[in-house]
């Protein structure tokens, strides 16, 4: 096969296919059907003389040549797509731009508000999507395209393709209302154990970690509520009782608004970063460098 015959757009395949290990995710990724992939795979399989994917079960598992083709792929690809970044001219005043953020629910309460407060005046038509991911996706949606940037703890990215930016370091609180009886009691670990707690999202890495340490110390807590989302707990918390492990750097949003305490957990846990995170193959988008910047500077400026 000479290169110049081979077909860029079947790295793109290639790439979704490796990642998705499914035909139809892989289309659904790249907006293509489920036979458009077919053929195209059936077209690499042809030009590079190997199955390259294998049906395994419910997946479409890489042969060898697969796995031996997938960085030179992916390096390939990434050297093309910033050659045509560097030569974009971005204009955001001009700019109508559809940008794709991932976070979290509570990474919205802390983040949107600044974001949007931010391309209002510097790009009032570009637009403007939080993506919900698993935080085990983060680096392929990134890698993909699927996600712009992501916003949060996560620390699975620093052995990745990806770089990050310190936003923050954020802390877990005992999040109670203001009349709370244990606001002014004693306050030690029996004491917290002993409360009733909301238990929020596991989707939610810093609180995921916390719980963790929590029930690795053998500390058994007694949750009286499950919630899917964090932005509900203030909520509940204000109305009730019940108390939740809960970001101090939310906390800090709804500290203004009154009726709310915020009690140190009476054990140590270690803190954590939240950061600013893009894949490097986009390291030369000027568009996403300048969004970058300007939510670095958004996010770190005091409340």
């Amino acid at each position: 096969m000479h290169p110049s015959r081979f077909d860029l757009n079947l790295v793109k395949v290639f790439l979704a296919i490796w990642d998705t290990r499914s035909l139809t995710d892989a289309g659904l990724r790249l907006g293509l059907t489920q036979p458009a992939v077919s053929h195209a795979l059936r077209r690499l399989r042809e030009q590079l003389s190997d199955p390259l994917f294998q049906r395994v079960g419910n997946q479409m598992e890489p042969t060898e040549t697969a796995t031996n083709l997938r960085v030179p792929f992916e390096t390939a690809l990434s050297l093309l797509e910033q050659t045509l970044q560097g030569a974009q001219v971005f204009d955001p005043a001009q700019s109508t731009r559809g940008f794709k953020i991932a976070m979290t629910d509570s990474g919205e309460f802390f983040a949107m508000p600044r974001i949007l407060a931010l391309l209002e005046a510097e790009a009032p038509n570009a637009t403007l999507s939080s993506v919900r991911l698993d935080p085990a996706e983060t680096e392929i949606a990134l890698r993909s395209g699927q996600a712009d940037l992501a916003i949060g703890y996560l620390p699975q990215l620093e052995a990745s393709r990806c770089h990050g930016r310190l936003l923050l370091r954020d802390r877990m609180i005992c999040l109670m209302r203001e009349g709370h009886p244990a606001r002014a009691g004693d306050w030690t670990t029996e004491a917290f154990a002993r409360l009733a707690f909301v238990d929020v999202s596991r989707a939610a890495t810093g609180y995921q970690m916390a719980r963790g340490l929590i029930e690795e110390a053998g500390l058994g807590i007694v949750t009286r509520a499950r919630l899917e989302h964090f932005t509900i707990v203030p909520e509940v918390v204000l109305q009730t009782n019940y108390v939740a492990i809960f970001p101090h750097s939310i906390f800090t949003r709804l500290a203004g608004r009154g009726g709310f305490h915020a009690r140190d957990l009476p054990f140590d846990l270690p803190s954590y970063e939240i950061k600013l995170w893009a894949h490097d193959s986009f390291a030369a988008d000027p568009a996403l460098g300048w969004l970058g910047d300007r939510i670095v500077t958004a996010l770190r400026e005091p409340a």
